[in-house]
C-alpha cells in the first residue's frame, strides 16, 4: 500500500491552520485562553508549533522542490540506483497538492529534459525519464537508433566505453547526454511511435533496461510531476555514500 505523503501534510496543515485560527479569532482573541473549550490547550499548543512548519514544508514540497530517491537503474549512467534528487516543481506549471490541478503556465518539456511524472496507470507511482518525443513527433525506435519526424539523432561511443561499460553519447535538442546500449543484438520494442497532442515520449537511458514509454504509451502533460535538476546524495544500502555524486547537475 503506497502511502499519500502530499494528503497527508495538506491534511495536517490544514488541521493545524483551522485550531490556530479559532484560537486566535474564536476562542482565546490571542494568547487569553478564557474562551477555548476544556482539553484543548495541548491541541493548541502543537498546532501552534507545528503549523508554520507544516506550512513551509508544503509550500516548498508542491511548488518549488520535492526530493526523489532513483530506485532502479533505469536512467544509468546518468542516474544511478541510490541517487538521491532534486525535483524542480515550477518548471512546467505551479500545480495544487493532491488534486494536481495547474493554477499557472509556466512552461512546457523540452527535447531532453529529465523529469519525473505519474504513471498513468497508478498515479501514486513516480517514474523518471527522459523526454525524446514532444507533441505530435513521430519517434522511431530501431536497432538501437533513435529517428525524431525522419531525422537520425546522432550517437557516438564515449571516449572511455568498454565492453563492460557500453556508454554511448547522444544529442537531444540542446542536451548532450550518455546511454548505456547494453546487448547490441537485443532489439527492446523497436517500432514506430505517434506522440498525441499534449502528451510526450518518454526514454529511459539505459535503453535495453527501461519500462518507458514503449511500454507505457506516452504520458499526458496532466501527469508531469516537474524537471530533475541536481544530485544532492548517493547512498544504496548500507554501503558508504558515493561523495563524487554529491551535487552533480543532472544532464
Amino acid at each position: 500500500m503506497s502511502i499519500n505523503l502530499a494528503l497527508i501534510l495538506t491534511a495536517l496543515t490544514v488541521l493545524t491552520g483551522i485550531v490556530v485560527a479559532l484560537d486566535k479569532f474564536v476562542w482565546g482573541r490571542g494568547d487569553e485562553a478564557s474562551g477555548r473549550p476544556a482539553g484543548m490547550d495541548t491541541l493548541v499548543e502543537y498546532s501552534r508549533s507545528f503549523f508554520p512548519v507544516l506550512l513551509f514544508v508544503l509550500v516548498i514540497r508542491s511548488f518549488i522542490f520535492e526530493p526523489f530517491r532513483i530506485p532502479s537503474g533505469s536512467m544509468m549512467p546518468t542516474l544511478l540506483q541510490g541517487d538521491f534528487i532534486f525535483v524542480k516543481k515550477y518548471t512546467y506549471g505551479l500545480r495544487l497538492p493532491v488534486t494536481e490541478t495547474k493554477i499557472l503556465e509556466t512552461g512546457s518539456p523540452e527535447r531532453g529534459d529529465v523529469l519525473v511524472f505519474r504513471l498513468p496507470s497508478n498515479p501514486s507511482i513516480n517514474y523518471i525519464k527522459r523526454v525524446v518525443g514532444l507533441p505530435g513527433d513521430q519517434v522511431v525506435y530501431e536497432r538501437h537508433r533513435l529517428l525524431i519526424n525522419g531525422q537520425e539523432i546522432a550517437l557516438q561511443q564515449h571516449p572511455d566505453a568498454t565492453s563492460q561499460d557500453p556508454r554511448f553519447v547522444e544529442q537531444l535538442g540542446d542536451r548532450e547526454h550518455e546511454i548505456l546500449i547494453t546487448n547490441a543484438a537485443y532489439m527492446v520494442r523497436d517500432g514506430v511511435y505517434t506522440v498525441p497532442e499534449g502528451h510526450y515520449f518518454m526514454m529511459g537511458d539505459n535503453r535495453d533496461n527501461s519500462r518507458d514509454s514503449r511500454f507505457i504509451s506516452s504520458i499526458p502533460e496532466t501527469h508531469l510531476v516537474g524537471e530533475a535538476v541536481r544530485i544532492w546524495m548517493h547512498m544504496d544500502g548500507a554501503s558508504w555514500p558515493r561523495w563524487d555524486r554529491i551535487g552533480n547537475k543532472i544532464q
